[in-house]
């Protein structure tokens, strides 16, 4: 065969293999290319995402919580002194009446003639004793029956008052002031004696008793304001004070008594369940972070701030709890970003990722200037 057919021959099998190195070399190149761009995808998403807040001043207030429902602070069961029928029955139930006005009229007819009877026999001891005193005078009458008389006269005197006692009772009087809270009694009943015909409360002042425990015992003292909210009205807050506190620990609880009250005669009612609360210090510009910022460990409270871009785990000292915030008395700076979504993954050190925000971790990151 001739050497210039074998070049022809060999030309189109050494173009088709030059191809196939070319295509070969481009298909590695590409390959590399998506290498690294899938290495630069795994260090972007080693960056976790968290949410963040500022450390900020404002006003802060430890205070004491708890609930207890509402009490009137007098209450009275009125009960009838004597028996009889009711002849009249004067005020109804939701009524406000004053001490010593009368409730009930009962049949006091027995009574009256008992107090007339008596009236009778002390006039007559009364002349008999004048006559004695000018017969001493002269003396006709002897010692021992002058002081008979006059025994008598005193023992008169005591039985009358007695039977006008007991004609008395039959008006039934109201032996507080208050709201009439119940009514067990009707025009013609007959009346026992010593039976409670009517309930009488007091709503002008009313008290809520909280059992505090002993570790706020050198805090909580008369005087110091109490905001209340009960449950039938949750749109309002009502304003009182501590009226009394109980120094006496109960060994057995461990708690001592704190009565707080409030004005009554308006909306609220005895009876109404109260949550209290009593703010026994202020700080008007703490340094506060968001409740859920701080590590839920065993070791001593941190927070997580951002960096430069990463995750730092920073100790800090707490003080006081109000609500959603925590003050912090040192380590943190006013304006430092802390975590409060996303901490759970965080270690110290980590990679962050802002979110919710429009600029970079790093540049959201810088620690602020500002002192606290």
């Amino acid at each position: 065969m001739r050497p210039s057919s074998l070049i022809r021959r060999r030309g189109p099998m050494l173009s088709a293999v030059a191809l196939s190195c070319l295509i070969v070399i481009s298909g590695c190149k590409g390959g590399e290319g998506e290498a690294q761009a899938k290495s630069a995808e795994e260090k972007a998403a080693e960056a976790i995402p968290v949410e963040v807040a500022p450390a900020s001043h404002r006003a802060i207030a430890a205070s004491y919580t708890g609930t207890a429902p509402l009490e009137a602070r007098g209450e009275s069961q009125v009960v009838a002194k004597t028996s009889g029928v009711a002849l009249d029955v004067l005020v109804e139930e939701g009524q406000f009446v004053r001490a010593g006005q009368t409730l009930v009229r009962l049949d006091a007819a027995r009574a009256t003639l008992q107090a007339a009877q008596t009236s009778a026999q002390m006039r007559k001891l009364e002349n008999s004793f004048a006559r004695a005193q000018q017969l001493a005078a002269e003396q006709l009458v002897s010692a021992s029956d002058h002081d008979q008389i006059k025994f008598d006269l005193e023992n008169a005197r005591a039985a009358n008052r007695l039977a006008n006692l007991e004609l008395s009772y039959a008006n039934v009087k109201a032996p507080i002031s208050g709201v009439v809270a119940s009514r067990s009694i009707k025009p013609g009943n007959f009346v026992q004696i010593n039976t409670p015909i009517f309930r009488i409360v007091d709503t002008s002042k009313l008290e809520a008793v909280l059992n505090v425990p002993e570790r706020e015992l050198a805090t909580l003292k008369a005087g110091l304001p109490v905001a209340l909210t009960v449950d039938a009205l949750p749109a309002q807050t009502f304003q009182g004070e501590i009226d009394r506190v109980a120094p006496v620990v109960d060994s057995g609880s461990g708690t001592f008594r704190v009565v707080a009250a409030f004005d009554g005669g308006g909306l609220l009612q005895p009876g109404m369940f109260g949550r209290i609360r009593i703010d026994y210090d202020n700080r008007a510009n703490a340094l506060v972070v968001p409740r859920v910022a701080l590590l839920e460990d065993e070791g001593d409270p941190a927070v997580y701030v951002v960096r430069d871009g990463k995750a730092v785990r920073v100790p800090v000292q707490l003080g006081y709890s109000d609500g959603a915030w925590a003050e912090v008395r040192s380590g943190l700076r006013a304006g430092e970003q802390v975590v409060v979504a996303g901490k759970a993954a965080l270690r110290d050190g980590t990679k962050v990722q802002l979110i919710g925000q429009g600029n970079t971790a790093q540049a959201a990151a810088k620690p602020a200037t500002s002192k606290q």
